[in-house]
Formats: C-alpha cells, sequence, structure tokens
C-alpha cells in the first residue's frame, strides 16, 4: 500500500515541501501552457469565445478520479487512512461559490491562475493577488462575526466525523463505479460541446478530428475497466466509508459501522466507559482480555503512564486495533475524557466494539485509585484502604508506594488544598513538611514559624520569551526547592498575612508545574498562627540540599495568548478576568491598552475573601460554591482566569480548581500585560 504525506502525519516534513515545490512547478507550466496566463483568455469561457477552462478542469477532474479509483480498487491506497477530506458545508460552499464566479468574472483571475500570471509579469494578476491576500487577512479578523456563515448547512455525516461528500456516490448511495463512468460520460460530453462552439467562433478547434474521438474513447474505457477490476477491500478502516456508513439503518455484523442512533443509546447507557476502579482491579489481577491505550504524546508517556499500557498516536488507532481482536476490552486514555472519546466513537462507527474510555480519564484514575489513603475523606474501610495500598504497590512500584504510605496523621486532608494552624502545630517538627513563609523578608527576620523558609513570590517569577512577571520554567524552580532541601515526598505548607493569600497561590502555582501536588495553603495565614498563641522564632532553618527531579507533563494548566484567542473565537470557553472592576471596564489602565478580553466576565479576585474570626480566608465554600455555579455552567466547562500578570488568578484558580471541585481550569499566565500589548489582539471596553 502507498503511504501519503498526510497517513504518515509527515505534511510538515522537508520531503514534503519538496514534493509540493516540484508538484507545484509543473502545475503552473502545465497551467502557462494551458493559457492560464491570460485572464482575458480565462475569462473567454463566459463569453464562449475560449473554452480552455472547462476542457482543462474536467481533464484534471477525470485523470485525477480515474487515477485514485485505480489505486484504490488496486489496494494501493487506503481511502480511510491515506486521503484527507474536507468537512462538507452545502449552505456555505453554494454561497462562496456565488462570491467566488463573480470575483472569477470581474477579475479574470482564481488564486492558482493569478500565480502563474504573476510569474509571468502580468500586472492585474498582481493586484488580484494583493487582494486575495487583504481579503484573507480581513476574514481572519471578522471570523468570529461571519462563523455562522462559514459553517452554514454543515453536511449532519461530517458532523459525526464523516467526510461529508466523501465520495458523491456514498452520499447518494449509487456505485462508485457508476459515479466514475458518469462524471467521464459527462466531461466527454462538455469536451465535444467546447470545441463546438469554439469551432462556431472560427477557432482553433478539434470538433471534426479524429483525436478527439479517441480522447474520449480511451476515456469512456478507462471508466469502463473499473467494472472488470475486483474491489480492493481494507478491513475496518475501509469500512468507515462504504455504503454502510451513509445508511444508518443498516447495522451489519463484524468491523463494520453503525448507526447514529445506536452509538448514542450506548453513550447514554454508559456502556462506553470503564471506571478506574474496574480498570484498575482488571490490570492487577491481569486480565488476559484487557488492553490499556495512552494516546497521550510520548513525552507525556514517558513521564507517567498506567502500568500496562501503550503509547499509540490517534491516527493509527484504527490500524492497531484492527490487529488486536482478540482482546475484549481495549481502554483508551488521556489525562481527560475529549480526545478518547472521540476515537472511541470514530472506532464505534468502524465497527469495534471492544473499545472503552477511561472514566475522568488518567487525572481521575489516580485520583480515585492511587491517592494515598491517608488524603482520602470520608475515611476508607478496612477492605478498602488494603485494596488501594496494594494497587499502589503494583502501579507504582514498591518504593514510591512506601515513601508515600498511609499516615494517620493527616488522614481526611485534602491535596493540594488548605491545612489549619491546629494541624501544622502539632506536626510541626515532622522532617517531611516543608514551610514556605510567602511574607517580606523584614516580617520574616522579626519573627516566623520555626522551621519555615522565607520565599517571595516575585522568586518564582521572571522575564520570559520577552514577557515580564512571568512564572519560571519548570527546571528552575525545582532547582529553587532544591536549595531548601525539599524533596517530592514533603508535605508543603505555604504561609501568607493580611489578605495576600494570593502570595502563597502564586508559589503554589510553581509548585504545580512541576508537578508537586503535596502542598496546602494555612487557613488563616500567620495572622491566626500569631493571634493563637502559637510557636514563633527568627533562626534560619537547617538545610541539607535536595536534588529535586523535574516532571515534565505535569503542567496542562498554562495557556498562552493564541490558546485564548481561539477560545474566544470559537466561544468555546469561559474567560474570567479577576482584576479590579475599573482595570476590567477601561475606566482605569497602568497597561498598554484599557479593557478587557472580548467575552470575558469579571469576579475580582478579592471578593472570595472574607474577614472569619478577625482572620482574613476564603469565604465560606457553600457561600463561594453557590456564587460560581451562577458563573461558569457546569464543574466541566473550560475555564481560563487571569488577571494582569498571573499573580491574582493564581488565587481564583485555586479555589476553582481545588476547593469547589472544576476540572477544567486554566490559567493565563502573562494575562492583560501580553494581551494589551500585543497590538493584533481584540479589546472591549
Amino acid at each position: 500500500m502507498i503511504s501519503t504525506f498526510f497517513g504518515a502525519d509527515s505534511l510538515g516534513s522537508l520531503a514534503a515541501l519538496a514534493a509540493s515545490l516540484v508538484i507545484g512547478i509543473f502545475f503552473g507550466i502545465s497551467l502557462e501552457k494551458a493559457g492560464f496566463g491570460s485572464s482575458k483568455r480565462l475569462a473567454g469561457i463566459f463569453y464562449f469565445r475560449d473554452m480552455a477552462v472547462l476542457k482543462v478542469m474536467f481533464t484534471a477532474l477525470v485523470v485525477a478520479m480515474m487515477g485514485l479509483s485505480i489505486a484504490i480498487w488496486a489496494g494501493l491506497i487506503d481511502p480511510a487512512t491515506q486521503i484527507y477530506y474536507m468537512t462538507t458545508y452545502y449552505g456555505t460552499y453554494i454561497f462562496a461559490g456565488l462570491i467566488f464566479g463573480v470575483g472569477f468574472v470581474m477579475s479574470g483571475w482564481c488564486p492558482g491562475t493569478a500565480a502563474v500570471g504573476m510569474a509571468s509579469g502580468k500586472m492585474d494578476a498582481v493586484v488580484f493577488m494583493a487582494g486575495a491576500v487583504i481579503g484573507s487577512i480581513l476574514f481572519n479578523e471578522i471570523y468570529p462575526l461571519i462563523k455562522p456563515i462559514v459553517t452554514w448547512g454543515q453536511s449532519g455525516l461530517a458532523a459525526y466525523g464523516q467526510p461529508g461528500l466523501a465520495f458523491l456516490n456514498e452520499s447518494l448511495g449509487i456505485p462508485r463505479r457508476v459515479v466514475v463512468l458518469g462524471i467521464t460520460l459527462i466531461a466527454v460530453a462538455c469536451f465535444w460541446g467546447s470545441e463546438f462552439i469554439e469551432a462556431g467562433k472560427g477557432m482553433k478547434s478539434y470538433f471534426k478530428s479524429p483525436f478527439l474521438a479517441r480522447f474520449s474513447l480511451v476515456l469512456i474505457l478507462t471508466a469502463g475497466i473499473l467494472f472488470l477490476i475486483p474491489e480492493k477491500k481494507f478491513s475496518a478502516s475501509e469500512s468507515r466509508l462504504s455504503t454502510a456508513a451513509f445508511a444508518p439503518s443498516v447495522v451489519p455484523s463484524g468491523p463494520d459501522p453503525v448507526s447514529d442512533r445506536a452509538l448514542l443509546t450506548d453513550v447514554a447507557s454508559a456502556a462506553d466507559h470503564v471506571a478506574p476502579e474496574e480498570l484498575a482491579a482488571a490490570l492487577y489481577n491481569r486480565d488476559p482480555g484487557v488492553l490499556v491505550v495512552d494516546i497521550r504524546p510520548l513525552d507525556e508517556y514517558n513521564a507517567f503512564h498506567i502500568r500496562g499500557a501503550v503509547q499509540v498516536n490517534m491516527p493509527d488507532l484504527p490500524a492497531f486495533v484492527s490487529a488486536r481482536t482478540d482482546k475484549t476490552r481495549i481502554v483508551l486514555y488521556s489525562n481527560g475524557m475529549v480526545h478518547p472519546s472521540q476515537s472511541r466513537d470514530q472506532l464505534y462507527r468502524s465497527g469495534f466494539r471492544n473499545v472503552f474510555i477511561l472514566t475522568d480519564g488518567l487525572d481521575g484514575f489516580i485520583d480515585r485509585c492511587l491517592k494515598p489513603v491517608s488524603l482520602r475523606s470520608p475515611p476508607l474501610s478496612a477492605e478498602a484502604a488494603r485494596q488501594i495500598n496494594a494497587w499502589r504497590v503494583f502501579f507504582y512500584g514498591h518504593d514510591q508506594a512506601a515513601s508515600a504510605a498511609p499516615d494517620s496523621v493527616f488522614q481526611g486532608l485534602k491535596l493540594p488544598g488548605m491545612i489549619d494552624t491546629g494541624r501544622l502545630a502539632d506536626n510541626l517538627t515532622r522532617p517531611d513538611i516543608k514551610i514556605i513563609d510567602s511574607r517580606s523578608q523584614p516580617d520574616y527576620n522579626t519573627r516566623h514559624i520555626p522551621g519555615s523558609f522565607s520565599l517571595s513570590p516575585e522568586h518564582f517569577r521572571g522575564n520570559v520569551d520577552g514577557v515580564p512577571s512571568m512564572l519560571m520554567p519548570a527546571e528552575i524552580l525545582a532547582a529553587k526547592l532544591s536549595l531548601m532541601g525539599i524533596q517530592p515526598k514533603d508535605l508543603i505548607v505555604l504561609v501568607y498575612d493580611g489578605d495576600k493569600m494570593r502570595d502563597a497561590t502564586l508559589i503554589a502555582m510553581g509548585l504545580e508545574r512541576i508537578g508537586h501536588t503535596r502542598y496546602a495553603v494555612l487557613d488563616g495565614g500567620f495572622d491566626k498562627w500569631t493571634a493563637e498563641g502559637k510557636p514563633t522564632g527568627n533562626a534560619l532553618p537547617q538545610v541539607q540540599r535536595s536534588a529535586y527531579l523535574v516532571k515534565h507533563g505535569t503542567d496542562m494548566f498554562s495557556v498562552s495568548y493564541v490558546k485564548v484567542l481561539a477560545d474566544v473565537q470559537n466561544k468555546s470557553t469561559l474567560i474570567l478576568d479577576v482584576r479590579p472592576e475599573d482595570y476590567f471596564t477601561g475606566k482605569k489602565s497602568d497597561e498598554a491598552r484599557a479593557g478587557h478580553i472580548p467575552g470575558a466576565i469579571n469576579r475580582v479576585f478579592s471578593a472570595d475573601l472574607a474577614k472569619i474570626d478577625a482572620f482574613i480566608g476564603f469565604k465560606p465554600l457553600k457561600e463561594l460554591t453557590d456564587i460560581y455555579a451562577k458563573l461558569i455552567p457546569s464543574l466541566d466547562t473550560p475555564v481560563v482566569v487571569h488577571c494582569r500578570t498571573g499573580h491574582q488568578a493564581s488565587q481564583t484558580f485555586f479555589l476553582l480548581k481545588h476547593l469547589l471541585g472544576y476540572r477544567n481550569v486554566f490559567w493565563y499566565d502573562a494575562g492583560w500585560t501580553e494581551w494589551a500589548a500585543r497590538t493584533e489582539l481584540p479589546v472591549d471596553k
């Protein structure tokens, strides 16, 4: 079988570029030879003076159609995996076709022929291409406004991941061979009609030439040969484009497509999921019928994966699954559930009934099956605790499981989360507890919790790629922890004073970036600690440096302006701006531009805090839960939080992610500082 650049996922390779250049050069030469370097000749078709456009286009169409059909029938190209199919938008294509036609009539050029004209030194082609470039830029800028028009009339099949018009016959239920022959006959008729028109205009014509008759006969015979070639079958991958895929009422047995109703019924009954506990038990008991597939990138897989899982890229899943029919359950997982769900649904439509997704993804598996017993609330039964500990030994290995063995002292403490002053005071001398004090150094020098380290949140930030006040890369953050002797197994307690909880949570973002989730913020901060008469001192801690190893692939929450812009354009994510209201509305500004990201909503970070028993901390979680439920549709809604430099937003991130249970919270670190400075980004007031 021939592997195309698309099928090999190598469209961005140097070989693909070289092939594109060679094909493009010969394509341009062919167009020039056909007379497509002249706008006058191109426009002649609209006045029936020159039919070159019609003849060249139909020749290209028929040759490509026949060549591709023969390659597919002979088994040289798998149409399901080696060919890219554009999504079909019927209404848009009709509307855009009319616009394109008007532009073609007015200018005599289309983008491809204009490139040929430019190469020939035609100034009108240069003007056309300049207009095309300006139009493309304008289209990009106003895309959010015209998106309903751009996607108008989307094919129902395309909406479910199928090519809307992959083959005309499959949309209409007509055999492929008949479609090929029919289009060929139409082309032949157009050839004869074009030659007849040109003969009537006194132009050079093949209307009465034997060449036209022979050429037409060759085309018809070639199309007829397809009726004699036995079609090569591609099993599951080919069946994705079989006629049954376009006939929902047909439900064949074996690896064949099924109806959308059957698929949705399966999803509605949760038959497409495997619970983390069920998977853990199957793997722990070494069920030979279960195979776990990690579809994340290879670097994330290498950083950590479920024991026994194999890494497979999404485009390779059909071939991989089709070769493993002996498995009763093939379970797909990623960090979340979006990509596994999409992959599983497509495989299901291709007839694979043994493919499932892992409920809540890898994050859910770790939380439900591998979280230490000491960190769970409510407490587990003795039997459940034994099962969790056994799973931890099996999936993590003896050393790692032992290093995080159950500890009754921290029973019920949710991490990351909040820790109360009493619990910390009772365990202050434990060597695996490290305290980081985020207050100013003079305040720390005066008095601090014994054994704590002084660390300004600004020590975790700096200029990254030209943007100031960015959180440092993981390697730098890990080095800072190493200088304080901190190890991955340590519980880190973050201390703040007054209403500056954001100082502690900004440091927490650094811990999140390197994958250190064993941390907690001291509830009430240093003010509550001292008011309760807890011990303080001014001695510096004794340190034995460590070598904190960086875990790659742990920062899945930081987003760039590119991602935020895409979210704004697609309206797929809630943008939460936590700056003070006057800065959000644009009344005040200390940045390059005033205002806010289009579509963003404002919830000031400080509104989540309150003075409770004379100490400032979060408002009651029940109250905050009700407030955010009115702002964010569900716990699964994607949310991007940002402020000016990520500082204030870190507090809201911590609240939403770790205290209120929102599962898709992201952090735009560069925030309004970067967005306002990039003049190409949109701003509302």
